[in-house]
């Protein structure tokens, strides 16, 4: 019995020793994995302040900081390990001034403002996470609580022209109909009132000189006064007046963000759609427009299990 114990106390502090090695080399590993992301704005508002500290709670082992964009030096300056996350767009008007710089993650820009900065190229380095719902999701979500409409209504002007022809390619392969009217002066109401008169549905792009609260008034009240409904362009229009749209929020952006910063940034997308979303609706306008009530929560969840990401 002496013997046997003998044997296995030095086996019992051979795993121990190799368990501390292991552990030590681990932690050793965590720290040296600690990733340097810093957020960056023009402006440190308490909203900002919040998105800071639930970013650094998700990643406790990250050093997560804000720096207000006055404070900060030529992108070029910056380190190149550092991961650089732009908050507004005049953190993208400072950090387009180099090529030079960190990765950088630019939160919640449309398709519109990247288009009028950046035109139809892309800087390296940079990874645009789009705020606009896709159009594809957008027609998704007609079809799931409007599936007779087939004739889809769609307003532009200049600025988001340049949406039609993917709008009509996506709308085409889902048997849709894409119904377009250009709206350059807002206070002609002429160009709406045709469109509705040809539509099944309204989908608003996101737009703002033509979808704002100078307009809001009388896109929904003739599109009610129509009895068309307007899906879109955002999660404020659906408060306001429209029937529903896709939209993602600060959670959603939160686990976004984490999924992408567990990544190195050479795998970072050269552009994103969130895949984390949710969908709003307006149960009051769904009413009046003898809509059955929409189950927000499975339809959200219909519309993801519909979609495939890489």
């Amino acid at each position: 019995m002496r013997l046997g114990t003998a044997n296995k106390t030095p086996g019992l502090v051979h795993w121990l020793a190799g368990a501390c090695l292991f552990l030590t080399a681990w932690l050793h590993g965590v720290a040296v994995q600690a990733a340097d992301i810093l957020l960056t704005g023009a402006e440190e508002s308490p909203g900002v302040q919040a998105f800071v500290q639930a970013l650094s709670e998700l990643r406790p082992t990250d050093n997560v900081r804000f720096q207000p964009l006055a404070s900060l030096p030529a992108p070029g300056r910056l380190p190149s390990n550092l991961r650089l996350i732009l908050l507004d767009l005049p953190s993208l008007d400072w950090r387009l001034q180099e090529s030079q710089g960190p990765a950088t993650l630019v939160l919640r820009i449309s398709r519109l403002q990247a288009r009028q900065r950046l035109g139809a190229a892309q800087p390296p380095r940079l990874s645009l996470l789009w705020s606009d719902p896709p159009l594809s999701r957008q027609l998704q979500l007609i079809r799931r609580i409007l599936p007779q409409a087939r004739r889809i209504g769609v307003l532009f002007d200049h600025h988001s022209e340049f949406l039609l022809k993917e709008l009509g390619l996506t709308a085409q392969s889902m048997n849709l109909q894409i119904i377009s009217q250009r709206w350059e002066d807002t206070q002609d109401s002429r160009p709406l009132q045709t469109l509705l008169r040809n539509s099944d549905v309204l989908l608003g792009l996101d737009d703002p000189d033509l979808y704002n609260p100078k307009t809001a008034k009388n896109l929904l009240l003739s599109s009610y006064t129509r009895q068309v409904a307007l899906i879109g362009p955002n999660a404020s229009f659906v408060r306001a007046g429209s029937l529903a749209s896709t939209y993602t929020d600060q959670k959603d952006w939160l686990a976004i963000l984490d999924k992408l910063l567990d990544q190195p940034p050479a795998n970072w997308p050269r552009a994103l759609y969130p895949d984390h979303f949710k969908v709003s609706t307006n149960a009051q306008v769904a009413h009046s427009l003898s809509i059955e009530p929409i189950n927000a929560v499975s339809v959200a969840r219909q519309l993801a299990e519909g979609e495939s990401h890489p």
